[in-house]
């Protein structure tokens, strides 16, 4: 028989491994609660890699696809939904790698204007950038196509596009462009475009607020630096929110302001996929840093806001959808800060590209895969 004290030792522990046990079956049972309070249906499928979706005013929704397709999802009176054909009118768009059309942002008076921008790679395999258009939508087709952004220089590869939009509540359009995966220091450099977000007005002009719109050397559009490969971007209220992608690890949420840097490839809390150090600073005096961090990377993606009644709980959350984690990440957030985040929708198993926020205050998700699909979160009831 063990002594007193080892007995009451072994007790103590006992006890604590049931408390354990206590918090662990709570824990699944709250989960298991958060799962059942939703259903998910499949409204569109087929879809090769999209990659965008946004909502128009009349019900009807667009959704790009990678290879160089925009659709539209039109509501029919079952309350299913009809896929169209591609519109017709679409620029060419170079598709290679992670290349492609990428995201489509209407314009807040649509309704009136009929306008819409869209982010896409252009150009040919040796020579390539990011490129945004705006275009007016007849309901069929795109007319009066014109380029309002492209990246500068022309780059030889076919990764590290970015390509998310946000227009401002002043009206100015930015653009979040990744580094281009080549040299990445490009990313701290002010005469490229490359790993930055830029911002110009719905025609292209540069505003005359821009951060370095006076610096020499620099390109006026710039609006922040230091970024990797940003592929989530949303306003809220007066913040803007972006995410992007670090190496193996390091994926970071930031709100973006003006002139800022946020040290790309400075400071990471990644490695290289080699396991070399891409850096050995995770913080540097006028970097600004993260406000969370993702190490082992989840490959963000997209990212809304909610804030709709229909999931009371959701409200005032970031939703940040994963490749890597197959999920999407709730992030609330109280006073600009982030809060203990919920993993959401892994049951599903696939890689989640976009998040969107529908106006009848559901969740919507694009799968990525060559047979994708968007789908609707809704409350189980």
């Amino acid at each position: 028989m063990p002594p007193l004290s080892l007995r009451r030792l072994h007790t103590h522990a006992m006890r604590i491994a049931l408390a354990l046990c206590i918090v662990v079956a709570a824990a699944s049972a709250s989960a298991s609660a958060q799962t059942s309070a939703y259903r998910i249906e499949t409204i569109a499928e087929g879809l090769e890699y999209p990659w965008s979706l946004a909502f128009l005013p009349d019900g009807r929704m667009l959704v790009t696809e990678r290879p160089g397709r925009l659709r539209v999802l039109a509501p029919r009176a079952d309350g299913s939904f009809a896929l169209s054909a591609p519109v017709a009118g679409l620029p060419p768009v170079l598709a290679m790698g992670q290349a492609g059309l990428f995201d489509v942002l209407p314009d807040p008076a649509f309704a009136q204007n009929a306008l819409v921008y869209l982010s896409f790679a252009h150009g040919t395999p040796r020579a390539n950038h990011l490129r945004v258009v705006r275009a007016r939508f007849d309901g069929a087709q795109l007319e009066h196509v014109a380029p309002i952004f492209t990246a500068q220089p022309a780059k030889s590869h076919g990764q590290h596009f970015g390509g998310r939009l946000a227009l401002l509540d002043d009206g100015t359009l930015v653009t979040a462009v990744g580094d281009g995966n080549l040299e990445r220091t490009d990313a701290q450099r002010l005469h490229t475009h490359l790993g930055k977000s830029v911002r110009v007005h719905t025609d292209g002009r540069v505003p005359h607020d821009n951060p370095f719109v006076d610096q020499d050397g620099a390109l006026p559009e710039i609006y922040t630096l230091g970024h990797r490969n940003p592929q989530g971007i949303v306003r809220v209220g007066n913040a803007l929110y972006a995410h992007e992608h670090g190496p193996r690890g390091g994926d970071e949420l930031n709100v973006l302001v003006a002139g800022a840097n946020y040290g790309w490839p400075v400071t990471t809390d990644g490695i290289d996929y080699t396991g070399a150090r891409v850096t050995p600073y995770r913080s540097w005096p006028g970097i600004t840093p993260p406000l969370t961090l993702w190490t082992p990377s989840i490959a963000p993606s997209g990212m809304a806001w909610y804030d709709a009644p229909l999931f009371p709980a959701w409200r005032g959350s970031l939703f940040v959808s994963a490749l890597v984690e197959r999920s999407v990440r709730r992030v609330p957030m109280a006073g600009g800060r982030p809060g203990a985040q919920e993993i959401l929708f892994a049951e599903l198993g696939e890689r989640i590209r976009d998040v969107r926020t529908g106006p009848d205050g559901a969740l919507y998700l694009l799968t990525d895969s060559a047979q994708g699909r968007v789908l609707r979160v809704l409350p189980a009831n």
